[in-house]
């Protein structure tokens, strides 16, 4: 499906799932190389920057974190853009949230900045990545809120359970750092650019798309080195616990073997078995056992074993 925003004397072109005709179709009316054609109707598995002629072809992967069944996972999304002086192509397969936001904003014709930029596809490009990485800055929010939120169950007892919620937020960091991190290639491609593809005054948007994403890179960093520290500290807690909980067993068992062996003395079959026969015989073997079972606890507790 096609469908076409126009802002000023600009042209957006947004194709989802483009078909063999509909790519034809674009590639008659926009003038386009042959290989674009086919770099839209095929998914690219990294990033990448190519110019064919006057037009730029590029290729972001977006890690988008997405509820799926009870539990967030980061799934990596492709959008294919074709910049041209007075129009941008983007293609995708599936709903990318951000960039559908931007259609709505698009609609409200107030976009540009104060600053004098010209007319150019490039600056459409520019606020769509902006957009873009807002989202991603918004989803890393989220990440860190729910790292917080599992810090205070981990002081309340249920590191057990913190294991599994570390686990799947350590590997959503990892999902959106891996595909987060094949942008830098991407925007350090711009340089690359003849100077007069998107003219000088377009230098200050790019530094500013390094700068969204250096502090991008800068947050998934934070959220990695917060995730570490409580991993550690819930493992510390959850092994100190278990150690506890070993030890009372253990002195359970010390406790109760040498009572039980106490008890089966008396069940040997022998002509003359002590206290068995006493009109208080089981009261006497009680009171032994239990004044055992208790000098030997506060032994323990003594020595600090308890």
């Amino acid at each position: 499906m096609i469908k076409t925003n126009v802002y000023r004397n600009l042209e957006w072109i947004d194709v989802d799932s483009p078909t063999l005709d509909e790519i034809s179709l674009l590639i008659k009316k926009y003038d386009l190389h042959p290989l674009i054609g086919e770099e839209l109707l095929s998914p690219s598995r990294k990033s990448k920057v190519d110019v064919f002629g006057n037009h730029l072809f590029l290729t972001l992967q977006i890690p988008i974190r997405s509820k799926i069944n009870n539990k967030y996972e980061v799934k990596e999304k492709e959008i294919d853009f074709v910049i041209s002086d007075k129009f941008i192509i983007t293609s995708k397969n599936e709903l990318i949230e951000p960039l559908h936001n931007f259609s709505k904003i698009l609609e409200t014709n107030n976009i540009l900045d104060k600053r004098s930029t010209g007319e150019h596809a490039g600056i459409l490009f520019f606020y769509m990545v902006k957009k873009i990485y807002d989202y991603m800055r918004n989803d890393l929010e989220n990440i860190k809120d729910a790292l917080i939120e599992a810090e205070k169950h981990i002081f309340l007892g249920r590191e057990r359970k913190m294991v599994e919620v570390i686990s799947e937020l350590s590997r959503e960091l990892i999902d959106f750092k891996q595909t987060s991190g094949l942008h830098e290639e991407t925007l350090e491609s711009f340089k690359n650019i003849p100077k007069d593809f998107f003219g000088n005054e377009f230098n200050s948007f790019t530094e500013d798309l390094r700068a969204e994403y250096i502090s991008i890179h800068d947050l998934v960093s934070s959220n990695k080195e917060l995730l570490y520290d409580l991993r550690d500290t819930n493992d510390s807690l959850l092994s100190t616990k278990q150690n506890e909980s070993m030890k009372l067993f253990s002195i359970l068992a010390f406790v109760t073997f040498p009572l039980m062996l106490f008890l089966n003395l008396f069940m040997l079959p022998t002509t003359h078995t002590p206290i068995i026969g006493h009109p208080f015989d089981w009261e006497i073997i009680a009171l032994i056992v239990i004044v055992a079972a208790l000098s030997m606890f506060a032994y323990f507790k003594k020595k600090e074993w308890l």
